[in-house]
């Protein structure tokens, strides 16, 4: 669930309440109990960086294999009955 900032534009104060995304934004400020509060708008708190996402993020250690399908990463081995060879 999302955490909402708020701002009761009577007061001055400033809310944070946790709500699911489908909620009504609250009205009444817990400080002045006036039906002046309103929803402020903020950054979110992750950004998505860098060329793709990998089986080892957040993981630790190893070597990173992308999920997206970057055709940069080493191709599998396929062993047949006559022996071992590499897929190209």
């Amino acid at each position: 669930m999302p955490i909402y900032e708020y701002q009761c534009q009577s007061c001055g104060h400033e809310h944070e309440a946790l709500q699911k995304l489908g909620a009504d934004p609250l009205v009444v400020c817990p400080a002045c109990n006036k039906p002046e509060l309103m929803k402020k708008i903020s950054a979110a708190g992750f950004r998505l960086k860098g060329t793709g996402w990998y089986e080892t993020d957040f993981k630790g250690g190893g070597s990173k294999k992308n999920v997206a399908g970057d055709s940069s990463a080493p191709k599998a081995s396929a062993c047949t009955a006559g022996g071992c060879t590499k897929s190209h």
